[in-house]
């Protein structure tokens, strides 16, 4: 047998308080604690620490068949130690044995359920296999806590490793934005104005706190591609090739598949791709038509062409604020949607934007020529 520290046993009810059974348990090595009912019981566990409870099973909340016993409603010692999973191993004795009862107990967490005329000795057998089988059990729960434990330690570990990672991954991207800004310092800042334009719109149209901050990313990286086309055609002043200006239109599809492989992004990388379709459906890289093309993209976009109607282009000068939103109704139902120009011309209206970019002069980003040339 397994030498234990805790020997002791709590009999409760008349059937566990017999001298024999009591008796043969002693001679086991056990010490014996005695209750006649329920409310002894409960003040022998409240002092005492018990490896083992046999117990009468109509104590157990049962009527004189043991019926109850299968019920929920049972509101007796031994019911109570079995739902609350006690550290003691539980054996039922009955003096009414039934197999609906028999197997209720067992369901609910009794280790035995015995004639309450069993052999002394088969009692004591039956005590010593229910006390090896929940110091089992209570192992195989300390090493369950103990791996859920590990495993929600290593999760939050993994986390908090993936977030920084992201953070690397998009502090490189931003990084890119930069050098394509260096290429071109007519167009300083625009990434920065299209993020907390675009995010402006998305508070104005009722986006969540959430999805304001996909756009507002969206828009610092819109125009990452860039970092695809030759100096030469970003710094150009005159009017573009029809090849270069394939080539300024390739930076949507080159800037999604940029950010592709940058994990936690979610639809970041579909507004990037599509900030340029158009809401008749001649825009690119698509040919997405209204409401087909991402929210995102759609905000996006009428932050771009109004970043490039306000702002000193070396090819003409920038329009006033409100001019700017004039001349884009004009553009309602072609290149943007009708409710896109209204949270416009309401973020415009209101003479100031919800701050969403900390210091736009201390950022830096890339152009918006596909913009103008899509006017």
């Amino acid at each position: 047998m397994n030498q234990h520290v805790n020997r002791q046993v709590l009999a409760v009810g008349a059937a566990a308080c017999r001298s024999q059974v009591t008796a043969a348990l002693e001679r086991r090595g056990y010490d014996i604690l005695l209750a006649e009912s329920s409310e002894e019981a409960v003040h022998a566990l409240a002092r005492w620490k018990v490896i083992c409870v046999l117990a009468d099973a109509a104590l157990a909340g049962a009527g004189p068949t043991d019926a109850g016993l299968a019920g929920t409603a049972t509101g007796g010692l031994i019911a109570d130690l079995i739902q609350g999973e006690s550290e003691a191993a539980i054996v039922l004795l009955s003096e009414y044995p039934s197999l609906v009862a028999a197997t209720a107990a067992l369901r609910a967490g009794a280790m035995d359920y015995l004639r309450a005329d069993t052999r002394p000795e088969d009692i004591v057998v039956a005590v010593e296999t229910a006390i090896d089988r929940q110091a089992s059990r209570a192992r195989e729960r300390a090493v369950e806590q103990s791996l859920r434990a590990e495993v929600a330690a290593l999760t939050i570990e993994l986390r908090q490793e993936r977030q920084q990672r992201d953070r690397v991954g998009l502090a490189a991207m931003e990084s890119l934005v930069c050098v394509v800004e260096a290429k071109d310092l007519w167009l300083a800042g625009h990434s920065v104005r299209v993020a907390q334009t675009a995010a402006s719109l998305a508070a104005q149209l009722g986006h969540s706190d959430v999805e304001i901050e996909q756009v507002r990313l969206a828009g610092r990286l819109h125009d990452i591609g860039m970092v695809g086309v030759a100096d030469r055609i970003l710094s150009k002043e005159g009017p573009l090739t029809p090849e270069e200006f394939e080539q300024v239109r390739a930076h949507a599809t080159l800037g999604s598949q940029i950010l592709a492989p940058l994990p936690g992004l979610g639809p970041i990388v579909t507004f990037v791709r599509h900030h340029h379709e158009r809401w008749d459906g001649e825009g690119y890289p698509d040919h997405l038509k209204d409401h087909a093309s991402p929210w995102g993209a759609r905000v996006i976009g009428v932050a771009e062409i109004y970043d490039a109607l306000t702002t000193t282009r070396p090819y003409r000068e920038s329009m006033p604020p409100d001019r700017a939103v004039q001349h884009m109704k004009t553009l309602v139902g072609t290149a943007i949607g009708a409710s896109d120009w209204e949270a416009l011309a309401a973020v415009v209206d209101r003479r100031e934007a919800l701050v969403f970019v900390e210091d736009p002069a201390a950022q830096c980003s890339v152009g918006a020529r596909a913009a103008a040339l899509s006017l």
